[in-house]
């Protein structure tokens, strides 16, 4: 009664439990806390009903008690095993569920507790599994404590301690905690590494319990992913001659030669009939040596050619397929032109691997020539190596599903690498031809034939064929244009059998149904981007009956979302040419922008929103844009909608102003410069990241919204239209949004170079009158800021705002 997994539901319950009396709360909560430790189950109902209370409470500064007495239950010698466990459980859920900020001020008395029931001298394994998990849900407000020498020597002495414990799920726990730590206070840990972190991470890693070898392989995927984002922090500052405050250790590389023979076996302890979806050490062992491989660059390759030189033909099929992994992996970090001649050397071993007795050799060397595929694009494209390369992955195609959904992935990567790698003069938009050329039309019926499989289903195989059938024809060439012509009729033929389909649906197929149809939208989504006008035009009206019906028949979020993204395509495409279908388009546009349960759905109809106000257009749209406009301001106020689609919604006022015109739009301006000012004065706290990036976003939305309508009403004459004066007031809130913005430590290049266009434009509506305005320090800097970007967008913008700002004078 008090929580639930909706976010308004749960705040309902627990609004109604603090309007409960006061006396019949205290009375509960009594009870609730005399029931820790009388339970004969695993898990206490009374621990979570105590958290669910707390969440409530606790961060109305009621029950202020509660931490005290949960650390006595824990301290108190007299405290049974059962009193001590539930209790610690208490915590463990409080921290879970509590925000750290609430929690932080009691942080030493929680720790107090956690600490007690960990420590070594406890002799119940199911208290110390207790504090273990309390401490791992805890670390993330404990910052304060672990900044203190001596309260961070005890507390990773505690946890180092209870890594020992002979109880495998504690020192599972206890694990975790230590890669918790290594992932929140890294800086801190040189202290520990060497003599204590280093050998209980490696004993842990060749334990023959899997639980306890995961977690110490997971410790240095961490300490490799911590070291990952110093070193793009470390020239970060280095390009901005800044120090580095906490700079890294480079524990992984020091580690590698003592790590890596043990992750290399690991690799060759596989099972023949693993469960494809089960985490064990040796699926493990290969994603830690990837995230080595591009922490460690160089340094790895001399740790593991050894192995993978001695084992690639082994008779044993467990080491072909380890060193066939571990070459896969350590395909991206080092320097290419190190890796080349090596990829080049292997290439054609494992081509001949793709014929392993081994199902599972043939999947992982299929995987590796996908990693060579998309890393390695100037060794697979030579001329001697691309044709037995291409009877490999096209004989795989009618392999065991995880082999074929690999062989998709290496087409996939191929089509892209060959359109880049395609020989082009600078006045071509396009290709005239490319490597894979002479076996384009096969490869896309083969790759179509693998979608029809009966076991497409199996290992994601159907989603694999129909991304690389796209990946090719968004990469098709011009030579290659007819069979993307037959492609796209093909596909039209399957949508309609589809939809011929649907009275056989029932409620066990109706998945299956929604995912044909979603992979079909999507594929002619991609077609009608590479399609001529022409020849569009003689098939816009099936397709558009078909996408139409899909919409009809679909109660599915994903298939409206993907049918919608197809119509987009389509008014793309068709530009005017659209118009005939935009009456019949209506009411399923509004119906899209009223799917506020599927924000997916709502996105997507606010775009093609956009769509038709850029490529349609003028007053083509004006007529249909009433019902519109007033739905997306009631989106913007509905509490209900979720917040990632109100960005969308304020961006495309401005397609619509600049598409129907300042007369049109300014029956609309009222409503619309209400919503924008209240997006452009909310703030977020600078600890809460989600709610930075969400906020960013934002008003990156509402200053591309206003420019958009400053160009509206503006017109396309030279002269400023007299209807710019209708926002006139409104200047200040804009100009006093790009200066938040040209102080936030969160600004992207991107929300500069917008910034820069608005200010710009401002001064080319408003003259002299604004000067006092655009000529503060903030935007003086921003614009020099700007101009010295990496971005043309940015320094073109910078450049522009700057020179009107100077015309003002």
């Amino acid at each position: 009664l008090l929580t639930a997994k909706e976010d308004q539901l749960r705040a309902l319950n627990q609004q109604r439990w603090i309007e409960v009396p006061l006396q019949m709360r205290h009375h509960v909560k009594a009870n609730v806390l005399s029931t820790l430790g009388t339970e004969q189950t695993s898990v206490s109902i009374a621990a979570q009903c105590v958290a669910s209370i707390a969440a409530v409470e606790l961060p109305q500064s009621l029950w202020p008690e509660l931490i005290q007495t949960l650390v006595e239950n824990v301290s108190n010698a007299s405290s049974s095993e059962g009193l001590k466990s539930a209790t610690l459980e208490a915590i463990g859920y409080m921290c879970e569920d509590i925000n750290a900020e609430v929690l932080q001020p009691h942080s030493n008395s929680i720790l107090t507790a956690i600490i007690a029931g960990m420590r070594k001298e406890e002799a119940s394994h199911r208290v110390r599994l207790a504090g273990a998990q309390a401490l791992l849900n805890s670390l993330e407000f404990t910052r304060a404590n672990f900044d203190v020498n001596d309260e961070r020597h005890f507390i990773m002495q505690t946890v180092c301690e209870t890594t020992q414990c002979p109880s495998t799920k504690v020192r599972t726990v206890a694990l975790q905690c230590l890669c918790r730590i290594m992932s929140l206070y890294y800086h801190h840990m040189l202290t520990y590494m060497a003599p204590a972190l280093f050998g209980i991470t490696v004993e842990a890693m060749k334990s023959q319990e899997d639980e306890v070898a995961l977690q110490g392989i997971e410790f240095w995927s961490t300490v490799a992913e911590e070291e990952i984002d110093l070193a793009i922090e470390e020239a970060d500052a280095k390009e901005n001659h800044r120090e580095m405050p906490n700079p890294s250790h480079h524990f992984a590389k020091g580690a590698l030669q003592y790590i890596i023979p043990i992750l290399l076996l690991r690799l060759a302890q596989q099972e023949e009939f693993d469960d494809e979806d089960d985490w064990n050490p040796c699926k493990s062992a290969g994603v830690c040596l990837g995230i080595l491989a591009s922490c460690c660059e160089t340094d790895i390759v001399n740790n593991v050619l050894p192995f993978v030189r001695e084992h690639i033909g082994n008779e044993d099929w467990r080491y072909r397929d380890a060193a066939i992994m571990a070459f896969g992996s350590i395909l991206e970090g080092p320097d290419q032109n190190m890796l080349t001649p090596l990829v080049a050397e292997a290439l054609g071993v494992l081509i001949q691997r793709m014929d392993d007795p081994s199902v599972i050799v043939r999947d992982t060397t299929a995987w590796s020539l996908g990693r060579a595929c998309e890393l390695f694009p100037d060794v697979v494209l030579d001329t001697e190596r691309m044709d037995p390369l291409l009877q490999a992955l096209l004989k795989g195609l009618d392999g065991e599903p995880r082999v074929a959904v690999n062989c998709c992935w290496a087409f996939t990567s191929l089509a892209e690498m060959a359109y880049i790698k395609a020989e082009m003069t600078d006045d071509m938009e396009e290709p005239p031809t490319f490597v894979l050329s002479p076996v384009f039309a096969g490869l896309l019926s083969k790759l179509l034939n693998v979608t029809d499989r009966a076991d497409a289903g199996t290992a994601n195989l159907r989603s694999a064929a129909y991304e690389a059938v796209m990946e090719l024809v968004k990469n098709s060439p011009k030579d290659c244009y007819p069979a993307v012509q037959q492609t796209l009729l093909l596909i039209l033929e399957r949508i309609g059998k589809l939809l011929g389909m649907a009275s056989q649906v029932t409620a066990t197929n109706k998945a299956h149904y929604s995912d044909l149809q979603s992979f079909l939208c999507a594929t002619l989504q991609c077609l009608l981007r590479r399609i001529t006008v022409a020849d569009a035009g003689q098939l816009s009206s099936d397709i558009f009956q078909s996408l139409v019906l899909m919409l009809q028949n679909s109660s599915a979020g994903s298939v409206q979302e993907d049918a919608l993204a197809a119509v987009g395509a389509l008014i793309e495409l068709l530009g005017p040419g659209f118009l005939p279908f935009l009456d019949t388009f209506h009411p399923f546009l509004l119906a899209g922008l009223r799917a506020t349960s599927e924000p997916q759905v709502c996105t997507a109809a606010v775009g093609l929103v956009g769509d038709l106000s850029r490529t349609v257009g003028g007053t083509t749209v004006a007529g249909m844009m009433d019902d519109v406009m007033m739905v997306l301001v009631q989106l913007l106020s509905d509490a209900n909608v979720h917040q990632s689609v109100k960005p969308h919604i304020i961006s495309v006022f401005g397609d619509v102003a600049l598409a129907v015109g300042g007369e049109v739009f300014q029956k609309y301006l009222e409503h619309v410069l209400t919503v924008l000012s209240q997006a452009a004065a909310i703030k977020y706290d600078k600890d809460d990241q989600d709610m930075a990036d969400y906020v960013m976003e934002l008003r990156d939305s509402v200053i591309t919204g206003y420019t958009g309508i400053l160009q509206g009403l503006m017109g396309d004459d030279k002269k400023p239209s007299p209807h710019v004066m209708a926002i006139q007031n409104h200047v200040p809130i804009m100009v006093g949004l790009i200066e938040v913005l040209a102080t936030d430590p969160n600004r992207t290049e991107e929300n500069i170079a917008n910034a820069c266009g608005l200010l710009g434009d401002l001064c080319c509506a408003y003259g002299k009158d604004i000067a006092p305005l655009v000529t503060k320090p903030a935007i003086t800097a921003m614009l020099q800021e700007g101009r010295h970007a990496k971005q043309r967008k940015t320094k073109t913008f910078a450049t522009y705002a700057s020179r009107e700002i100077r015309n003002l004078n």
